[in-house]
């Protein structure tokens, strides 16, 4: 959120960010925006590529979704590899081809917490990117070519090919204040509610910890083989 990061850059020590492809209006190169606004130490990172730090790394993963079949590189999922716990915050991943986690998973293992957003039905093409097309497009195209996560059967796949132990669905923009941002209304019909529901009630009925996440949470987990405190 570029609000938040504004007010707290006094105290980022660092930026971790996926790199553009480059020359793009719809891909431009966030290195060089938070440069602009007082961020001084900012690190690209690419698919597959490990940054380490202090009791671990983070991995960028290949981010499927979201796109609007559009060649944009600024997005990624993040594997946070920390004291022994593997933490994966796939943010709104659309597990549209499974055959590419087969090839990512056996790069990264079991994961041991997985974070996935579930905004399944997702504004359509023109709601973001609509200023920077020379025609308007047609409504067919327009709506077919949306901004959407993952629903139920392609967020099971994500966590049933990852033997993920916790599951937490975030980032679904439920919280009031952002109503005013994403123009978001959910309901109990809502498809984005029925899928994360589903999801949940799936993972917990196999002993897989999970919840939708809203608002605030702490989530204290032990390190391994040492005891620590990893707080997300």
């Amino acid at each position: 959120m570029f609000e938040t990061l504004l007010q707290i850059r006094h105290k980022i020590k660092t930026l971790i960010m996926p790199r553009s492809r480059g020359g793009c209006l719809e891909d431009p190169s966030l290195k060089l925006v938070f440069q602009n606004i007082g961020f001084d130490n900012i690190v690209e990172i690419d698919e597959l590529e490990t940054l380490n730090i202090a009791g671990g790394s983070i991995t960028g993963l290949p981010f499927m979704g979201e796109h609007c079949d559009l060649n944009i590189g600024t997005k990624t999922a993040h594997l946070i590899d920390l004291e022994g716990k593997k933490f994966l915050l796939a943010a709104d991943t659309n597990n549209i081809e499974p055959a590419l986690y087969e090839h990512v998973y056996r790069f990264t293992g079991d994961i041991d917490v997985l974070f996935l957003g579930m905004e399944c039905d997702g504004a359509p093409m023109s709601w973001l990117y609509g200023p920077l097309l020379t025609r308007p497009l047609e409504r067919r195209m327009d709506q077919s070519r949306r901004f959407n996560g993952s629903n139920y059967e392609r967020g099971i796949g994500i966590v049933n090919r990852f033997n993920c132990k916790d599951v937490y669905v975030y980032a679904m923009g439920q919280e009031p204040w952002l109503t005013y941002a994403l123009s978001l209304r959910y309901t109990d019909e809502s498809n984005p509610i029925i899928h994360s529901n589903k999801l949940v009630e799936d993972c917990r009925s196999r002993g897989i910890e999970s919840e939708r996440l809203f608002g605030k949470k702490e989530i204290i987990y032990n390190a391994k083989p040492r005891t620590s405190r990893a707080a997300v």
